[in-house]
């Protein structure tokens, strides 16, 4: 064996130096394993492995939520005390209109007139009647005036022995008679006072008028028109003191009662802010709807809102 190395490597020398050099060269291009033990590794696979997400204790957690409430947002119109339609209270013709859409109007004023002159020829005759009936009456009065004195002069002479039975009888007769006239021209003169006075009514009618003061915000009568009883010819609205109405879920009752202040909106009037008070809640809710009536009143209301508009209401929660 020795002689087969030694002839193919050379002398023992010569071998022992060249694998002493393989076992170098071998050794440096070696890398050991680590082992799972090695603080090395275990530090190497720490530094690169992130650290697991702790989940926050419950006064971190608290702090995270946003207590602050939204405010409560919702629509109303506003409204006055008095609104209403003025209606034709009788059958008839237009003959004149006194006013126009955003006149001021005072109560008792006239707006329009219908056609009275049928009604005026009435009253002239029925006011003619009334005026004969009483003095119809007063005559019959008179007489029988006279006729109770001619009945107590009677009784005397017919206690006297003066007058028989058949004369006292007579005049007797004469004044029933009389008493029985008198309340037939009083009959007829009530009757003829209630068809006057029926007749007044008609014609006072005839003026249709503004209810109480405000301004007039719709006009529908014309000049010519013929209209019915009912018919709509004027809409007159009070201008103050302003009001917003609105609804609220029950759910939002807690936020609402009355002295809740209010910050009023409007898309028309952009940089408007008109502050309000609620002045009253309805005691009950809708259960349509699961909703309550809430009234507030403005406060210096601006010039620039009108009865009938739409706004926006703001308010806090507690």
């Amino acid at each position: 064996m020795l002689l087969r190395i030694f002839r193919q490597f050379g002398p023992p020398a010569t071998v022992g130096a060249s694998l002493c050099l393989a076992l170098v060269l071998s050794g440096c291009n070696a890398r050991p394993e680590p082992t799972a033990s090695s603080p090395d590794t275990a530090h190497a696979s720490a530094a690169k492995s992130p650290a697991p997400a702790q989940d926050p204790t419950p006064a971190q957690a608290s702090a995270t939520v946003n207590t602050d409430a939204e405010p409560f947002t919702t629509t109303g119109p506003l409204v006055v005390d008095q609104q209403a339609n003025v209606a034709a209270e009788r059958d008839g013709q237009v003959v004149a209109v006194r006013v126009q859409i955003a006149d001021h109007v005072s109560k008792g004023q006239t707006l329009a007139l219908l056609d009275s002159r049928e009604l005026e020829a009435a009253r002239d005759a029925a006011a003619a009647k009334v005026t004969a009936l009483k003095a119809e009456v007063r005559e019959w009065k008179a007489e029988q005036d006279v006729e109770t004195a001619d009945l107590h002069r009677a009784d005397l002479l017919r206690d006297a022995k003066v007058l028989d039975e058949v004369d006292w009888e007579h005049i007797k007769y004469k004044l029933q008679e009389t008493i029985a006239e008198v309340s037939r021209y009083q009959a007829d003169e009530s009757e003829a006072q209630y068809q006057l006075q029926a007749l007044d009514v008609q014609l006072d009618q005839s003026r249709i008028t503004a209810p109480f003061t405000g301004v007039v915000g719709r006009v529908s009568a014309r000049v010519g028109q013929e209209v019915k009883t009912g018919d709509a010819l004027f809409w007159v609205t009070a201008e103050r003191p302003l009001h917003i109405l609105f609804t609220i879920p029950e759910g939002e009752l807690r936020a609402v009662h009355p002295g809740t202040r209010l910050d009023l909106t409007t898309p028309v009037f952009p940089g408007l802010h008109q502050a309000a008070v609620v002045r009253r809640v309805s005691p009950v809710v809708d259960p349509s709807s699961d909703s309550i009536e809430v009234v507030g009143d403005l406060d210096r209301p601006s010039a620039l809102l009108k009865p009938g508009m739409s706004m926006q209401i703001h308010l806090e929660r507690p």
